[in-house]
């Protein structure tokens, strides 16, 4: 019955037409039951270290999204399939509003050199912002199986960084090999970073605690520390970094980007997740982004690179954009990414 609901809705519906501001993504006349592919907009950047904002960025995609036309030329119909996403959860926005304040205090008491034990002693706190982490990826979880198990495929907007583990862990229980590529400049390598055991810069420390994940490349990093550097040279190929300076230097000297985008996809196996952190662009396309990063990539050329792992015959079996900003200009970009990296998704 959805399918013929949506045979019905696509009658009447024109792609040329003006943007339809319906409360849907992108305008589409979908819901649930006729999308094929299901997008959770996810409010949480809890541990956030720098800017706030990111919590905003569904709304702010879904707000501009209609803005968009909709024919692409990776697939022109692409958006018959259907793309929908569902009410963002009240609850969620309560619970990383309060936690948020509470990590506000913890972020302080480090900043200024401190220990958490001291009067007020905050060590209870972080105890309960991790547990409040490890409830946000169980729901994920279970949303993400849930919709895959109804045939669905699956997108993801954070929030912070953190936002998408739960998701990656559903994906861990379908597919017994995939590996990662990762935008972004930051490396996400730490372990437990400012204590938060599911801090946005710990993302793929995390990730990689998953052993169906055989390889993560990363592309674009360009704000890394030493520890990180050394997770990497002692993962033992399980982890490959295209680091931002490098890559222009290559090109500089003459190398080209398409070349360097199919060495890069070279790495990974044949199911691939796209792990897609907003700061992997020039700030100019996200400057409200929470952590921006002078640098890093175009975004025709992060598209070119998404675009070639499906050139190459592998397949995205999903995905996840975070860290945009709280602002216009910044969801705009964002509802790009995610309507091109649905398209290009098997």
């Amino acid at each position: 019955m959805s399918n013929d609901r949506s045979i019905n809705h696509l009658d009447n519906y024109n792609p040329s037409d003006v943007g339809k501001v319906n409360g849907n993504l992108f305008g589409l006349p979908f819901d649930y039951d006729s999308a094929q592919i299901i997008i959770f907009g996810v409010p949480w950047e809890v541990t956030v270290s720098y800017r706030p904002g990111t919590a905003s960025a569904s709304q702010q995609i879904l707000d501009a999204s209609p803005q968009l036309d909709l024919y692409d030329f990776d697939r022109p119909h692409g958006w018959k399939r259907g793309i929908y996403m569902p009410p963002i959860d009240p609850d969620i926005i309560a619970k990383n509003n309060y936690y948020r304040q509470q990590a506000a205090l913890i972020i302080d008491r480090l900043e200024q050199g401190q220990y958490l034990n001291l009067e007020p002693d905050l060590t209870g706190v972080l105890a309960d912002i991790n547990q409040a982490g490890e409830d946000l990826n169980r729901w994920l979880c279970d949303r993400t199986q849930a919709a895959m198990n109804a045939g669905k495929k699956v997108g993801v907007i954070g929030g912070d960084h953190s936002v998408p583990l739960g998701y990656i862990q559903a994906l861990a229980q379908r597919y017994p090999d995939f590996g990662i590529l990762h935008i972004d400049a930051h490396s996400d390598l730490r372990d437990a970073y400012e204590g938060f055991e599911f801090s946005h810069a710990s993302i793929m420390f995390n990730a990689l605690k998953i052993p169906q994940i055989s390889k993560l490349v990363q592309v674009g990093i360009r704000d890394v520390s030493e520890v990180e550097i050394n997770e990497i040279d002692r993962s033992q190929g399980r982890v490959i970094a295209y680091y931002d300076s490098l890559i222009k230097q290559q090109l500089y000297a003459g190398s080209n980007w398409l070349s360097i985008c199919q060495e890069a996809i070279g790495h990974l196996p044949q199911q691939v997740y796209i792990s897609f952190d907003v700061d992997g662009l020039d700030p100019k396309l996200c400057p409200e982004t929470g952590t921006p990063v002078p640098g890093g990539l175009e975004l025709e050329q992060a598209f070119c690179l998404c675009r070639e792992v499906i050139k190459s015959g592998r397949e995205i079996i999903g995905f996840d954009v975070c860290e945009v900003g709280n602002a216009e200009w910044d969801g705009n970009v964002g509802a790009r990414i995610v309507y091109k990296l649905a398209n290009l998704m098997n």
